[in-house]
C-alpha cells in the first residue's frame, strides 16, 4: 500500500510539474533571468517533496501552483511596465566599449576579469582587442559587438545579392511520412514516393529523415 502511495504521489508530482512548466512557458528552459532561476529551483524542490509526501500531498501541490501563478503574473507585469521589468529582471551592463574595460560595471554585474575573459572565449573572441562593445545581459550572458574590421564579410559588403533561403520542411521523420507538411507545401504522397524511388529507396521506411525545400528539392537521409 505504501509503495502504491509513493507511485501515485510521484505521478501527481510529475503531472503537476509538467502542466505548471507549460503554463509558465519555455523561458524556464531557455533564457533564465534571476527570478526564473529561483522559481525553477524552488518548484523543482517542491515537486520532489510532493513525490514523497504521502500524508498531505495537497500542501506542496498548492505551493507549486502558487509559485507558478506568481511567475505568470510577474511575466505579465514585466511585459507591460518598463520600470517593473528593470526592477525585477535588471538591465544590461556595458563591460567593455571602445577598448575600455569598466571596472565599476564589472563589480555591478558581479563578475571578475577572469570570468569576463572566459565569456569572451566562449563567444569565440580569444583576443579582446577584436571587441568593440561587450554587454553583460540581465540573463547572465555576454553579448559582443566585434570591431568593424573583425566582422565577417557579408554578401552586402561585396555587392552580391544571393537568392533568399527558406527553412526546409520535414516530410519524412523516422520512416514516417508527414502528411500535414506535404499538404501545406501543395504536395502529396504520390509525388513523395516517386521521389524516394528516384533516389534509390524502396519506400519511406528506409528513410530516417526527409527534407524538402521551397523549390521541391528533396534531401533524404538513410536509416542506419
Amino acid at each position: 500500500m505504501e509503495i502504491i502511495k509513493v507511485i501515485l504521489t510521484s505521478v501527481l508530482s510529475a503531472a503537476a510539474l509538467f502542466f505548471i512548466a507549460k503554463i509558465m512557458g519555455h523561458k524556464q528552459m531557455s533564457q533564465l533571468d534571476f527570478f526564473d532561476y529561483i522559481t525553477g529551483i524552488t518548484i523543482g524542490s517542491i515537486a520532489a517533496e510532493l513525490a514523497t509526501e504521502l500524508e498531505e500531498p495537497w500542501k506542496p501541490l498548492i505551493a507549486m501552483v502558487v509559485y507558478g501563478t506568481i511567475t505568470v503574473i510577474l511575466t505579465a507585469v514585466t511585459s507591460k511596465f518598463l520600470r517593473a521589468r528593470k526592477f525585477i529582471n535588471g538591465t544590461p551592463t556595458i563591460i567593455m566599449n571602445n577598448d575600455k574595460i569598466y571596472r565599476k560595471n564589472m563589480k555591478k554585474a558581479k563578475i571578475d576579469l577572469s570570468e569576463f575573459m572566459v565569456m569572451c572565449r566562449q563567444e569565440g573572441y580569444f583576443n579582446i582587442s577584436d571587441i568593440q562593445t561587450a554587454v553583460f545581459e540581465y540573463n547572465g550572458k555576454l553579448t559582443i559587438l566585434p570591431k568593424s574590421t573583425k566582422r565577417p564579410v557579408t554578401p552586402k559588403d561585396m555587392n552580391i545579392i544571393p537568392p533568399e533561403e527558406f527553412i526546409n520542411t520535414e516530410v519524412i521523420i523516422d520512416g514516417r511520412i508527414m502528411d500535414e507538411n506535404l499538404k501545406r507545401m501543395g504536395l502529396n504522397t504520390v509525388w513523395l514516393e516517386q521521389k524516394i524511388k528516384e533516389q534509390g529507396y524502396k519506400n519511406a521506411k528506409e528513410v530516417f529523415l526527409g527534407l524538402c525545400d521551397n523549390k521541391n528539392n528533396l534531401t533524404l537521409y538513410k536509416q542506419t
